[in-house]
């Protein structure tokens, strides 16, 4: 399963370069960063090498086409957020006609999911940590969508979005899930675990007892 970070901030994207696999933004995380959004695209795809996702803020379809012709000119990387509306749709259809690669986002179910991959998305981000807070099961949803993509054939892919902790990445690869995007605090902990640092402990402890 690919790892991407879900931040807008480059000392975190620098930081976890080594590791991750790309990068997802949305206008929250770059409102953060108090810096021009092109700016921060360009710096992000001269750190990583794979998919960096900038989102569009237009609510119809043609500012949406206009504003991803623009953001996809900065770099071959960039992959354009749609949000999951009828009028996103058609821009994605549109787009994907003309090579431009969709990432459609704010995705909540299978059907969504499942039209989403009709229209051409290159992925499709369900929202997994927001659906569980309304009560739902946002790997069930997950689970759906696996389960659909893979009785047609559909080459979108699976970006697992909204995580809140490691839980919610090891369910996304247990499921078959292309790709998990991890805020940098979630990130951070996936290296971790308490039986790790009590095993690191007592071999320097023993260590300590080796003849010098």
């Amino acid at each position: 399963m690919k790892i991407f970070i879900d931040t807008a901030n480059i000392d975190q994207i620098r930081e976890m370069a080594w590791l991750i696999d790309g990068v997802t933004t949305n206008p929250t995380l770059v409102a953060r960063e108090k810096r021009p959004f092109e700016e921060i695209v360009r710096e992000i795809c001269g750190i990583v090498s794979g998919p960096v996702s900038a989102e569009v803020t237009a609510l119809d379809a043609p500012g949406m086409i206009s504003q991803a012709r623009a953001l996809a000119g900065i770099h071959e990387n960039v992959v354009i957020k749609i949000p999951m509306t009828e009028a996103g749709m058609r821009a994605v259809t549109t787009l994907s006609q003309e090579g431009i690669r969709t990432n459609v986002t704010l995705v909540f179910s299978a059907p969504q999911a499942l039209i989403a991959a009709k229209c051409g998305a290159s992925f499709v981000s369900p929202f997994v940590g927001r659906i569980d807070d309304a009560g739902g099961s946002g790997m069930e949803v997950v689970s759906e969508i696996v389960e659909i993509y893979r009785n047609y054939g559909f080459a979108t892919e699976i970006i697992v979005a909204s995580v809140r902790h490691p839980r919610h990445v090891l369910e996304a690869a247990l499921l078959g899930a292309e790709i998990a995007t991890v805020p940098y605090a979630v990130l951070k902990k996936l290296f971790n675990h308490p039986l790790t640092d009590v095993g690191i402990d007592r071999f320097l402890k023993d260590w300590e007892q080796v003849p010098k």
